[in-house]
């Protein structure tokens, strides 16, 4: 009984604190995710010291990533994201970064593994993150939001790549058959599992929502939409990938599908989303420790949220403007890449318990990562409510 208290505690708690959240936008007129992830510092070990990081918390803000990316994926077409331009983008935005981090970590005096896997964990892009801000300001389906999704979908996977060469570089060789091998994997799953849902799971939809079982019961597709939003994620973390890399592929399945009889998959999924992703914001703030910063890795920290910044908007936002997107939409691609979020944490937690880095670097990107997603919400809706975007809605 004392367990499961604990439980509806924790959870009761969360639900307060994404509550707080919301009051604290309003207050500062930012975005959601900015509310929930101040909030998330404050009552952090940061500061008040109230909730940490438990399993349970890891579990629930895992559970609204998954329904955050399988909600967004309704608004996209697998098209949107197997272009040529998206793909230059990743590619530029995965080598830049790492390029900086190693670069930025040599000059303040570190070790070849601390610097590569530094490196490593500048190359990933929050997709989650940036994805929530284009729903909250109504600008999802403009050319340089279809972008950045697609992009970062592709950069989810040069990231897996650039984790394993740095592993295999810091542990004294490169595999070449074990990266060939990593690689097409990966790629095999997103082709595989995108072009089932779209030629197969699409029609066995349609066919589930005109059967007598979904007239008798209307919960059912929501049901099965739900299991399938799971078992991709489960399959993408098979593979490698991050769990919400498959949650959004197995959400492209359902765009474009007519429900009649059943319930409406599109309005639960946000209602899960309102719950679950405000958990998952929240424990972005929660996994940070300010108190363990030093001077001398506060100093680093400020150097590498610039160089994280500074080369994702390169990295990403030079290849955009060449392959033919205006300056404002190629600025818009390159801040939008630049929040690292809860995945750069997860590559320094690698790292961490490697014994590739230490406690000190691993704050610092940890810290490094909560800038660089509070920074990108605040320059989109200050930049979006201004209309400083050339691309059309599609």
């Amino acid at each position: 009984m004392e367990s499961a208290l604990s439980i509806e505690f924790q959870l009761s708690l969360l639900l307060f604190l994404a509550l707080a959240g919301y009051l604290l936008a309003s207050r500062i007129n930012q975005s959601a995710t900015i509310g929930a992830i101040l909030v998330g510092v404050l009552v952090g070990p940061s500061a008040l010291g109230w909730i940490t990081y438990t399993d349970f918390v890891a579990s629930l803000a895992h559970m609204g990533a998954i329904i955050l990316l399988f909600a967004i994926g309704f608004e996209f077409d697998i098209k949107d994201i197997l272009k040529l331009r998206n793909g230059v983008i990743a590619f530029f935005g995965v080598v830049v970064p790492w390029i900086g981090g190693y670069a930025t970590s040599v000059l303040f005096g570190f070790d070849f593994a601390t610097a590569v896997f530094v490196g490593a964990a500048l190359t990933a892009t929050s997709t989650a993150i940036t994805a929530n801000v284009l729903k909250e300001i109504g600008m999802l389906q403009t050319d340089a939001a279809k972008a950045i999704i697609g992009a970062a979908v592709i950069d989810d996977v040069l990231s897996l790549l650039a984790l394993s060469v740095s592993m295999d570089l810091v542990s004294g060789g490169v595999s070449v058959e074990a990266l060939a091998i990593t690689v097409v994997q990966a790629l095999g799953f997103v082709v595989v599992a995108g072009g089932i849902g779209v030629l197969g799971v699409r029609r066995l939809i349609q066919r589930m929502d005109t059967s007598v079982l979904a007239r008798k019961f209307p919960g059912f597709v929501f049901v099965f939409a739900l299991m399938l939003a799971f078992l991709y994620a489960m399959l993408a973390d098979m593979v490698g990938l991050s769990g919400i890399v498959g949650a959004f592929l197995a959400g492209v399945a359902f765009s474009g599908v007519e429900i009649r009889q059943s319930r409406s998959v599109t309005e639960g999924a946000e209602y899960f989303q309102i719950v679950f992703a405000s958990i998952f914001f929240i424990s972005l703030g929660i996994l940070v420790d300010l108190q363990a910063l030093t001077s001398e890795i506060a100093l680093f920290t400020a150097a590498l949220t610039v160089v994280a910044l500074v080369t994702k908007i390169i990295g990403c936002g030079l290849p955009a403007r060449v392959m033919g997107m205006c300056r404002e939409d190629s600025l818009i691609v390159g801040f939008g890449m630049a929040a690292r979020g809860e995945v750069t944490m997860i590559v320094a937690l690698i790292g961490l318990n490697s014994g590739f880095i230490d406690q000190g670097i691993f704050v610092a990107c940890v810290v490094m990562s909560l800038l660089t997603t509070l920074i990108t919400p605040i320059i989109y809706r200050s930049w979006f409510f201004k209309g400083a975007y050339c691309s059309t809605t599609e």
